[in-house]
């Protein structure tokens, strides 16, 4: 017979849809500069207030077939991957043993997590890595690091992180005369090196390279990359990173034997 489903889980993937309804909030608004409690949700198209009732994770996108109960205009698609995979996180990664240990583990990870979605679709979007939700990261790991991990590991990683891809940025500008990485990618392999350490942010620059370029190719045989706008780079770090947390023996797996 198969195993049922711990119903604490399911739980778990609830909860997780209701933060991923506040992470879309994050996702609209933080880069308009929007207030993000006080303001009622609207449709992005009409302007109509959304009531609570259409406001149920997942549920109401699939009610309401994708379209706004005023105007018939479609709401993005957006909306319920981030509710769909937050719920999906919080279910996979919520711990079996209940212990304190284990849930104070999964508290953490998802509230990286969370950060980590909403710099992936914001990037996808705008092209722009938030410096405060790098502060808020940073609020995150920083204290974390200091208290389970020796110093070397979280300061000689917050270095590696951080001016290894400074400097070839600036290289790459003295060369080039352009920007070639954003800021705000540099500043968030700063602070995931704090966590992540040494050895983790180095796999992480080479895994996001790598991914980045197969991408890119990809992209350019298929003709649809822009050479004005170029490619959102935030994205590549956010899947690595989300790897490196849930999966960490898989790219070893892989065969990128890093170090």
């Amino acid at each position: 017979m198969t195993e049922m489903i711990p119903l604490y889980k399911v739980f778990a993937a609830i909860f997780g849809a209701m933060i991923g309804s506040f992470l879309n909030v994050v996702i609209h608004r933080l880069p308009i500069g929007k207030d993000l409690v006080l303001a009622r949700s609207e449709c992005t198209s009409c302007g109509a207030l959304i009531p609570w009732w259409c406001n149920v994770p997942v549920m109401s996108w699939i009610a309401l077939r994708g379209k706004c109960r005023a105007c018939a205009a479609p709401i993005n698609v957006r909306y319920v991957l981030v509710e769909a995979i937050t719920g999906l996180i919080f279910f996979l990664s919520f711990p079996g043993d209940l212990t304190a240990t284990s849930m104070f583990q999964w508290i953490f990870l998802a509230a990286i997590s969370c950060v980590l979605i909403c710099h992936f679709f914001i990037d996808l979007q705008h092209k722009l890595l938030p410096d405060v939700l790098n502060i808020y990261l940073l609020c995150l790991v920083l204290p974390y690091a200091v208290i389970f991990f020796a110093p070397m590991h979280w300061l000689s990683g917050g270095a590696f992180g951080f001016l290894g891809p400074l400097a070839v940025s600036w290289g790459f500008y003295k060369w080039k005369g352009k920007v070639g990485l954003g800021g705000g990618d540099i500043k968030l392999w700063g602070v995931l090196g704090i966590f992540l350490g040494p050895f983790g942010i180095l796999e992480n620059i080479f895994m996001s390279c790598l991914l980045g370029s197969v991408v890119g190719i990809a992209l350019i045989l298929a003709k649809r990359y822009d050479r004005d706008g170029g490619i959102p780079f935030g994205p590549f770090i956010i899947v690595v990173t989300l790897i490196q947390m849930y999966f960490p023996g898989l790219i070893g797996q892989l065969g990128f034997q890093i170090f």
